[in-house]
């Protein structure tokens, strides 16, 4: 039974790993390439297959028909998520990103979205996916086409037992106005502090989340913090739900990379809330996922449950040691 879905952009990452990253107009020295799968929707899906196990993670997606796209089929099925759904579009080229990242794990991205932008609204209408949507738990919009954002929120919202999270990346620079219609089917919102106070002119969890209350009172909202944990508020309950980030040092742990954290962190409170967990678990799991995930040089570092379990029962060792 395949009971995650992930739906959005798959790309091939360029990483470029230097000192520091460069001042207007400054060219850099590179001391390392590394070439990896990326993307977030596609990242979100290899964290929950590691985490729930093979086969019970569908990604929907679009490749190019490509080399590119090639690998990246290999390489999902290697990590158990079942690829059956991934549209392969003639002429295009599969999407690709390239990331710069410091001696500090910062990093910027630049991204050509490709054969991912032809992921359309009636690709949704065919037997099989919306079979495959029907008997999902979760389902996770990353950042397809906006208009296949809100088709596919309006086939899964007002199901009661699925939960429908949707984080849209880039889709947020084109203002409240534009990516509103679909917020009123979504069960968790998610973006970054930065992206949060780009949309809305502030980070605080408890103004975000009565500000969009107008569009679903239901809605909860998830602000990833970075360095900081992650807060989730729910405007109906008046609830605000904090979790602090693993502090990698205390754990013998180094920070290399953030790029993919946020996804890593997605995959895991997702995969929680397949199992069933509260959102205080799912918050603990997705902050422990994204921390592990900074500790790797690849984009996809993301644990397996094993290794979740390890990292959160070295947190709350050190928890309890601090009481």
């Amino acid at each position: 039974m395949i009971d995650l879905v992930t739906c959005g952009a798959i790309n091939w990452d360029i990483n470029l790993f230097v000192e520091n990253l460069p001042q207007k107009s400054e060219e850099v020295r590179v001391n390392e390439i590394q070439r990896v799968s990326g993307g977030t929707a596609a990242n979100v899906a290899v964290a929950a297959s590691r985490i729930l196990g093979h086969r019970r993670v569908a990604f929907l997606g679009a490749l190019g028909s490509d080399n590119i796209g090639d690998k990246q089929l290999n390489i999902l099925l290697r990590d158990g998520v079942v690829t059956s759904y991934i549209i392969r579009v003639n002429g295009e080229e599969s999407g690709q990103a390239y990331i710069t990242i410091d001696s500090k794990g910062e990093n910027e991205v630049h991204t050509y979205f490709g054969a991912n932008l032809t992921l359309a609204p009636e690709a949704l209408m065919d037997p099989s996916i919306q079979k495959l949507i029907d008997n999902a738990k979760v389902i996770v919009i990353m950042d397809p086409p906006l208009e296949t954002c809100q088709r596919l929120a309006e086939i899964c919202g007002g199901t009661p037992t699925k939960h429908v999270i949707w984080d849209p990346g880039v889709l947020a620079q084109s203002g409240l106005n534009s990516i509103s219609p679909v917020l009123q089917y979504v069960n968790y919102f998610v973006l970054n502090h930065v992206e949060f106070e780009n949309l809305l002119g502030t980070k605080d969890p408890c103004t975000i989340g009565e500000r969009l209350a107008i569009f679903n009172e239901n809605m909860k909202v998830i602000v990833k913090q970075g360095s900081r944990g992650s807060v989730l508020y729910s405007n109906k309950e008046k609830i605000s739900l904090s979790m602090s980030a693993i502090p990698l040092d205390k754990l013998g742990l180094e920070l290399v990379n953030t790029v993919g954290c946020g996804d890593a962190f997605i995959g895991a409170f997702a995969s929680a809330k397949v199992e069933g967990l509260s959102d205080e678990e799912a918050l603990r799991w997705g902050c422990a996922a994204g921390a592990y995930n900074a500790t790797k040089k690849e984009t996809r570092g993301s644990p397996t449950f094993k290794q979740l379990e390890s990292v959160l029962k070295k947190w709350v060792d050190l928890q309890e040691q601090w009481l």
